[in-house]
């Protein structure tokens, strides 16, 4: 089973502990789907599933660095002001600030630095294709050095994001305590589906 390379050092709202049963929701700050649709489906689960699961808010950057940052998330979190795409799909809608409450934890997504250990972290990049090991010597040296270049070329690596390879935000995923994916979705999901699925999960730890 696949494992979540879980990066992150600066807490920002509330208190996390990984628990038998781990909700992460990934999201940047310019993303307006995350806030029209990702915090509110989140809000709701973790009003439903908060006894048995526990909820971590994941702000990262793929894109938009100088929006996509720790001081917006704060301004997020302490003041409810968004910024970029997000302000202007809710101007739109008739709203100056995020409206709702945000309960569960917020962290921000590791930023790699002058320490960043580019061949391991190509190692972890290649562990994630399924049939990396199955390729011919030259195919695996081909791949490593094309993932070597993709890292070194990347403006800012947000660790989480980058070395899972999440396709974008929202991403929702469910792991375990150690860190193994039960459930992993990107984009839109059906609300009861997606509460089937935890209910699932939780029903099998009972």
């Amino acid at each position: 089973m696949q494992k979540l390379l879980l990066q992150y050092d600066v807490i920002l709202n509330g208190k996390f502990s990984l628990k038998r049963l781990n909700f992460i929701f990934v999201f940047q700050v310019n993303c307006p789907g995350c806030f029209l649709y990702g915090f509110p489906l989140v809000n709701q689960l973790y009003k439903d599933f908060a006894q048995n699961i526990s909820f971590l808010g994941i702000s990262t950057a793929f894109e938009d660095f100088d929006l996509n940052n720790e001081k917006n998330t704060r301004l997020l979190l302490e003041h409810k002001e968004v910024v970029g795409e997000t302000k202007k799909t809710l101007h739109l809608q008739g709203l100056q600030n995020f409206p709702l409450p945000i309960d569960f934890p917020i962290v921000m997504d590791k930023k790699a630095d002058a320490s960043f250990d580019y061949d391991l972290a190509t190692v972890q990049l290649c562990k994630l294709h399924p049939y990396f090991s199955a390729w011919s010597e030259s195919e695996q040296t081909a791949f490593v050095q094309n993932a070597l270049k993709y890292l070194k070329g990347q403006e800012s690596i947000s660790l989480t994001f980058t070395l899972n390879q999440l396709r974008g935000t929202p991403t929702f995923l469910l792991i375990t305590d150690t860190c193994e994916i039960l459930y992993h979705s990107f984009g839109h999901v059906d609300h009861l589906e997606l509460q089937r699925q935890l209910n699932h999960f939780v029903d099998k730890l009972n």
